[in-house]
């Protein structure tokens, strides 16, 4: 009798331990992943409308994922950096 008491508190401090650990994050820290889609979504339709056969699609597709990276260099080249 004595183990199945011992088993029943050890289940219950594991349960305590795992819900201190599952706290909701703040909502407003995802904002940037929406927004990296919204731009990702406007790249690949840009890249895709300007594209001639599967190869450029697929080519598009790839670049509209590190579309960041052009901005990011396009930026510097502005600033003359």
């Amino acid at each position: 009798m004595a183990k199945k008491t011992k088993n029943a508190t050890k289940k219950k401090a594991v349960k305590k331990t795992t819900r201190k650990h599952c706290k909701r994050t703040n909502t407003r820290d995802n904002a940037g992943g929406f927004i990296y889609f919204l731009g990702f979504l406007g790249a690949a339709i840009h890249y895709l409308s300007t594209t001639t056969g599967f190869w450029s699609g697929l080519l598009g597709i790839l670049k509209s994922f590190v579309w960041p990276v052009f901005l990011v260099h396009g930026l510097l080249k502005l600033i003359g950096a």
